[in-house]
């Protein structure tokens, strides 16, 4: 009797374990806490994995750290995990960056997922090569959420704003602030082979190449890098010698100092959210330079860490989370308010989420460190 016992308790362990393990089921919505996790449009499908109690184990398996924004990513990441609402709620909290190999990083997301990891967070370093590493998290019943640069996929849970509008915003600001709708514009892009850099490129192009415009667009590689940034724009500036806008996916602070150094007049610029950016433009504005400064905040890796807990916890959860995206522009570019006079260049200045009770101070996120743990 004591063996049938323990081979009935056995099994329905087993079957508890598979339970657990068990993929997301497609649901109806809404979901969980619209005000944070919002849908990215109305016919975007919801998912529910089965609840599993914590504390849990999470990871970040970032892939690229070779510019400002991912750095402050990861300290965001681990200021976030220190946070009184996210500490309960970790068990165990890991980062690991693996570079621009596609290989690696799958490697390193399949060695969480075996290692028994509840979720993973991560900036996929390509966005159409993570179909299998998707079907296996599913199968485990681990909670995968892409981020930032996402996969084109609808099997998995991601966070993201919108790449595409960003360009097309941009685009629109630099033809409203070039009346005659012609000349030569600088298109400085971002990290080969990301769907963040096709997609703002494509909203951006989309836009400017439009029936009515007559630009000329001269296109660098700037990797979101300032210094990189700075490099392709001066070496643009010598060949071309004149430009009448530019569009900057990041790295923005060093192609307007390659503007200043070759004594460039001061055009439109388009850029991201960098402190130092903004207190240029702030500083330049006398002098004709006018910026639209839209942020991809780093702050983006909280809430997918936020979506990763709700979703452990069974929550109703949309397929794909749509972030807002922050804007400054000319002549509304405040100090203490969208830059920060005392704050290194290199800070990111769109932190903050209320509706998802992110609310990290400048300090917090820069008193940590990039380093894997």
């Amino acid at each position: 009797m004591k063996i049938r016992n323990r081979i009935a308790f056995a099994a329905a362990l087993a079957l508890s374990s598979l339970a657990l393990a068990a993929p997301p089921k497609v649901v109806p919505g809404p979901g969980e806490n619209q005000a944070c996790f919002k849908p990215w449009t109305p016919q975007t499908k919801h998912f529910q994995w089965p609840a599993k109690k914590g504390p849990y184990r999470i990871a970040l398996a970032n892939g690229f750290v070779g510019n400002t924004w991912r750095i402050q990513m990861i300290k965001m990441a681990k200021a976030y995990a220190a946070t009184p609402e996210m500490k309960e709620q970790l068990k165990e909290f890991k980062i690991v960056s693996t570079g621009t190999d596609v290989a690696a990083q799958i490697a390193a997301i399949d060695n969480f997922i075996n290692s028994g990891y509840d979720a993973i967070v991560t900036i996929a370093v390509n966005p159409t090569a993570f179909a299998p590493v998707i079907k296996r998290a599913n199968a485990a019943g681990v909670v995968l959420v892409p981020f930032d640069n996402v996969l084109d996929s609808e099997e998995v849970m991601m966070v993201n704003e919108d790449q595409l509008a960003m360009g097309e915003q941009s685009g629109q600001w630099l033809v409203k602030n070039i009346p005659s709708k012609t000349g030569k514009l600088l298109e400085v892009r971002g990290l080969p082979g990301n769907s963040v850099d096709r997609d703002r490129h494509l909203g951006f192009r989309k836009v400017v190449e439009a029936a009515g415009n007559k630009f000329e667009v001269v296109e660098v590689v700037g990797n979101w890098d300032d210094g990189t940034a700075q490099k392709v724009v001066a070496d643009a500036v010598a060949v071309h010698k004149n430009f009448d806008g530019m569009f900057v996916q990041g790295g923005s602070t060093g192609a307007v100092r390659a503007l200043i150094d070759a004594k460039h007049k001061m055009i439109p610029v388009a850029g991201e959210s960098e402190n130092g950016f903004r207190k240029l433009c702030a500083a330049r504005a006398k002098d004709g330079l006018l910026c639209l400064s839209l942020g991809q905040s780093p702050g983006l890796v909280a809430i997918s860490m936020k979506a990763a807990v709700a979703a452990l916890q069974g929550k109703v959860m949309p397929q794909l989370i749509s972030v807002p995206i922050p804007t400054a522009m000319h002549p509304d570019i405040k100090p203490g308010v969208d830059y920060f006079p005392d704050l290194t260049d290199n800070f990111f200045t769109t932190n903050q989420f209320p509706a998802c009770g992110v609310n990290l101070k400048a300090e917090e996120i820069m008193s940590k460190d990039e380093k894997n743990n």
